[in-house]
């Protein structure tokens, strides 16, 4: 190295030196800082967290008093389905879901127009995933020999199936 690199680094380690030493009163101050902020993010993450689950509460409440309010009518069937054995064993299980559409369309009356009404749009079946799974959970050639529903019927006429 050369004389002048050596004068420049020396120039640039006592400038640092400067700026590191502080008086005991910045010290004190630096380190009660970063001894509340940690405390201050953490305060400030719980709240966030129970703004979070009050906003999801109170979701929840509106959900299920929206449900109360338009579901018209609840059922609960034990439907067998026995039958979809007669067929073939790669078709029993399709022939036990169309099985469940059937009664279910049948009971809950989705179908049926009272006299003077025009519907504007049809009613809908939807039969949900947990009804569907428990059907076809031991695959296409053994579907269950019966299966308990709760089917639920809307203001607008739409019926859901669910697993009782």
């Amino acid at each position: 190295m050369t004389e002048k690199e050596d004068v420049v680094e020396k120039q640039d380690v006592e400038e640092q030196q400067v700026t590191l030493e502080e008086t005991p009163e910045e010290a004190i101050e630096e380190e009660t800082l970063e001894k509340e902020a940690p405390k201050e993010e953490a305060k400030e993450e719980e709240a966030k967290a129970e703004v979070k689950e009050e906003g999801k509460q109170l979701a929840r409440e509106k959900e299920a008093k929206k449900k109360e309010e338009e579901i018209v009518e609840e059922r609960i069937y034990t439907i067998p389905l026995g039958k979809a054995w007669i067929m073939p064993p790669r078709k029993r299980t399709p022939r036990a879901m169309r099985m469940i559409r059937a009664f279910v369309i049948k009971h809950m009356k989705i179908g049926a127009k009272k006299e003077g009404e025009e519907e504007e749009e049809p009613a809908r079946l939807i039969i949900s995933n947990e009804v569907n799974e428990r059907v076809w959970g031991r695959g296409v050639e053994k579907p269950p020999r019966k299966i308990r529903i709760k089917a639920e019927k809307d203001k607008d006429g739409n019926v859901t199936v669910y697993l009782a």
